[in-house]
């Protein structure tokens, strides 16, 4: 948008600065002066500023709590479960049979284990602390069930149920008792500021104003100051908060040690600039995130989402990159053979019927993006004619396309086409869930679809896959517009920065229900 468009609310928005000197802002922030360019030694404070400044390590010893929640728990659950072992054993625990410990040991072990891998100590923002509780609850019924399961197998008889079952209640007791607790610090954590995300923004765009606008209305997270290098031009304040320089400037100022994450608000289309910062930004040890290009209240509230989010750091410590991609790698080899085993006849059913409705291949092959823009070789069958097949994906698919064939019609409305990746996922080159594979070159009307939006390239941060989190959620098929590949670079971004196990096999579990269902999908 040209620069005489968006100046209006800019310049209304320069009117909201507050101005106050040095000396009240150190008494206030203690530690945080303003940008040297501030000038005569005046700094501004903008909305967001929070009462109570903590650097990121402070933040982090908060976030770290997680950790001696989980302890704790530990604690209790064994101490509880020696106990009721030794309740239940008619002499010393040392010499027991193991039979009459082992239920209290593969309960326990059960509690734990799921109270970690389902995410009960991440105590996420606007976490409703009864249905909390209730979760706590149903993990506890589980490990209830896992040993009264095994003292049934391994001894039988009503006085080891009796037993179980007093383990389950003192456990429920202790825990509820221990997360009602662990919730009401968090909260407390939340209202003083010390794990509400400090962000800023670089470029006073229009992007900038939506995001600091909705941010007031929700107040879980704070925008301490914009930078841009368009001094010149820019205003001094975005809806009070205060252009405190230029991008340069941001690597030395005093701010940067309270700052959670820097976030580019500038327009999407300038890829050289987007590329020129994000070199520059590397320097600082932050997150960088590039706001995709928000069109509407929705979705600004959906980036917003994604910057809140900040929940107390999750019990097994930092994502190991190397480790998931392991585990993902395990998933995909064990649940893709066994897929492939399941759908051969499928497959060589499909495969005939090809062979029978028009001339030309089974299969069709066309070269995709991979992971970090490696081009690998994706197989489909074959739905079009044989004369109209479109590697480059330089005509998307429409209504009643009279490319496709007659079989192509049913593969494609069914996501059949889609069987023989399971190949690619064996290789290595795909996964089962992930950012859908598009086509090198692939258009939009007549533009690449690539340069519509400049962090389309972040969805290739992960193998694709044959299905994904954008799929499940409606943006399937061709993409004929920009705001379509807009909200699906969108939603892959979303995953690449959730993907986890448990996210992984609910899209496979929803993924034949809702492709089924999408009668407006068009491919």
């Amino acid at each position: 948008m040209p620069e005489a468009v968006r100046r209006p609310s800019f310049d209304a928005a320069r009117s909201g600065a507050a101005v106050l000197d040095a000396t009240g802002l150190q008494a206030l922030a203690a530690a945080v002066p303003a940008s040297p360019d501030a000038g005569e030694g005046a700094a501004r404070r903008g909305p967001f500023r929070p009462e109570v400044w903590l650097n990121a390590r402070q933040r982090h010893a908060s976030r770290l709590a997680a950790h001696y929640f989980r302890a704790f728990d530990t604690l209790a659950v064994v101490g509880i479960s020696l106990l009721c072992a030794w309740a239940a054993a008619p002499g010393t625990l040392v010499h027991t049979e193991v039979s009459r410990v082992l239920p209290f040991v593969i309960g326990a072990a059960t509690v734990l284990g799921l109270m970690r891998s389902l995410g009960r100590y991440r105590f996420a923002r606007g976490q409703n602390v009864a249905r909390h509780l209730a979760s706590v609850a149903a993990v506890v019924l589980a490990g209830a069930l896992m040993a009264l399961a095994s003292g049934w197998i391994l001894r039988g008889g009503e006085a080891q149920a009796s037993a179980s079952l007093v383990w389950a209640g003192l456990v429920l007791i202790v825990l509820n008792a221990l997360h009602i607790g662990w919730s009401d610090m968090v909260g407390r954590w939340r209202k003083s500021g010390a794990l509400t995300p400090n962000i800023v923004l670089v470029g006073a765009t229009r992007h900038a104003e939506s995001l600091i606008r909705e941010a007031l209305k929700r107040r879980d997270l704070n925008v301490l100051g914009i930078f841009d290098d368009r001094m010149a031009r820019s205003p001094r304040a975005i809806e009070g908060v205060p252009v405190l320089g230029t991008a340069a400037d941001l690597l030395t100022h005093k701010m940067t040690p309270y700052v959670d994450r820097i976030v580019l608000a500038i327009d999407p289309r300038a890829e050289a600039r987007v590329r020129e910062l994000n070199a520059a930004l590397r320097t600082l040890p932050h997150e960088v995130t590039l706001l995709v290009e928000p069109n509407g209240a929705d979705e600004t509230r959906s980036a917003l989402d994604r910057l809140a989010a900040a929940p107390l750091a999750d019990v097994q410590g930092p994502v190991d990159d190397d480790r998931r991609a392991f585990n993902k790698r395990l998933q995909d080899m064990v649940l893709g053979l066994i897929a492939l085993v399941l759908l051969a006849p499928v497959m060589a059913v499909i495969a005939l019927a090809i062979r029978l409705d028009s001339p030309g291949p089974i299969f069709f092959r066309q070269r995709r993006h991979g992971f970090n823009h490696e081009e690998i070789v994706v197989w489909k069958f074959r739905s079009m004619k044989q004369e109209a097949t479109d590697a480059t994906a330089s005509r998307q698919v429409t209504h009643d396309d009279d490319r496709v064939t007659r079989i192509g019609r049913f593969i494609r409305k069914t996501s059949l086409d889609e069987l023989p990746q399971l190949l690619n996922v064996i290789a290595g080159e795909m996964s089962l869930v992930g950012p859908r594979p598009h086509a090198i070159g692939m258009k939009t009307g007549h533009v690449e679809s690539a340069r519509l939006v400049a962090d389309y390239a972040h969805r290739h941060r992960i193998k694709p896959g044959m299905t994904g989190w954008a799929a499940v959620n409606g943006s399937r098929g061709p993409l004929h517009t920009a705001q379509d590949v807009r909200r699906r670079v969108q939603l892959d971004i979303d995953y690449v920065e959730r993907q986890s196990l448990w996210m992984d096999l609910w899209i496979m579990a929803i993924t034949v229900p809702v492709l089924l269902g999408d009668r407006a999908a068009i491919r």
